[in-house]
């Protein structure tokens, strides 16, 4: 290929469609960054949007699930990860899913992942000399206001790919719930969100991880990512019961987005508990609620949608001590070339497999 090219799969709004074109390569401006990618793993979102479940704006290149190197540096003046570290060519680096302005409303009340003046990667439809914004091709752009955290080697690219989508926001799910030191936690959901939950939950100091999901491979599963105790939605009420004396739970995490999860773990908090919403990123029935309840039994609900610059450090930080503990490793079911994207999103399409990778370049030895 053309040096001044890349190659990148790209979504157009017709479902089940995705083509490889190939883009001219941008020239990064001052406080920009080329970065050449390594390997991005697919996302649920992502395979919503193909399918025409999502709406995303289009033409775009879909992933944010991303890991690379800086290939090229914009101006003259240097930049520095999240850490403060300097960043130059040839460093291995994660972003963070949203780029901010650091000026607006939202930035200035502690949301950046909401900035009024937002990029988010994989998201973005194609503007002139902004086409590369996304994980699915041979480069992306990584553009002003960008937090970057850097990658050791030594982490696989199937352990942190997932780090600036799943790992980052349980970070910010975990942060707001406090302290788990001695605590009793219940997770709702199994999936790449919910295992990481219970992963960094036990890192974290947690006494009883209790995981509730409804298929029994994922319950199996979650046992090696540090569940103490598992069941189905049938068996919750029990299994917390007998894990807490009967007095509930101190937090809970809702991963699968599923209004009946919900209903189902309101009743195993105990008083003062605080639930974590964060899997509910689509449409769906509405709960019922009893607000006297939330006043009487001092409940807090929060949700958690995305997540700040220090939260994708600390999952780096995590995956740095931990992911050789709970089996991060293999968590990837399969990695393909770019070139064959098709296969890629049927085989992510198998609810058996946690992830699915895509390689824009690396050496299979890499993963």
């Amino acid at each position: 290929m053309n040096p001044g090219q890349s190659l990148a799969a790209v979504f157009s709004g017709t479902a089940g469609s995705v083509s490889l074109q190939t883009i001219r390569t941008p020239v990064p401006q001052p406080g920009e960054m080329l970065v050449r990618v390594e390997g991005c793993t697919l996302c649920g979102s992502d395979l919503h949007s193909i399918e025409g479940r999502r709406s995303v704006p289009v033409p775009t290149v879909l992933g944010h699930e991303i890991v690379g190197r800086i290939q090229q540096i914009g101006g003259d003046q240097p930049l520095s990860d999240i850490a403060g570290q300097p960043l130059q060519p040839g460093d291995r680096i994660v972003w963070a899913i949203v780029a901010s302005c650091g000026q607006c409303f939202y930035c200035h009340r502690g949301l950046p992942q909401k900035c009024r003046q937002s990029v988010k990667y994989g998201h973005e439809a194609f503007r002139e000399g902004y086409e590369l914004l996304g994980g699915l091709a041979q480069h992306c752009l990584l553009t002003r206001g960008t937090a970057v955290v850097k990658v050791p080697q030594q982490l696989s690219l199937s352990a942190v790919c997932p780090a600036s989508c799943a790992t980052a926001t349980i970070a910010a799910a975990l942060d707001v719930a406090g302290s788990l030191q001695g605590q009793a936690i219940c997770i709702t959901g199994a999936g790449l969100l919910g295992l990481t939950t219970a992963a960094m939950a036990r890192w974290s100091g947690a006494a009883e991880v209790i995981v509730c999901e409804v298929h029994e491979h994922r319950r199996l599963l979650a046992r090696q990512f540090g569940a103490t105790r598992v069941c189905g939605p049938h068996e919750l009420a029990e299994t917390v019961r007998e894990a807490t004396g009967g007095m509930g739970v101190d937090t809970a995490v809702e991963v699968s987005g599923a209004p009946a999860a919900f209903e189902c773990t309101w009743p195993v908090l105990r008083l003062g508990a605080t639930a974590v919403l964060v899997g509910s990123v689509f449409p769906s029935a509405p709960v019922g609620l009893a607000l006297e309840q939330v006043v009487r039994r001092n409940l807090s609900i929060r949700g958690i949608h995305n997540y700040a610059p220090q939260h994708l450090a600390r999952a780096v930080q995590f995956l740095q001590s931990a992911a050789d503990d709970y089996g991060f490793e293999g968590l990837v079911a399969g990695w393909y070339p770019l070139q064959a994207i098709h296969d890629a999103i049927a085989a992510a399409a198998n609810p058996q497999a946690i992830r699915i990778g895509v390689l824009a370049g690396s050496a299979e030895s890499e993963v």
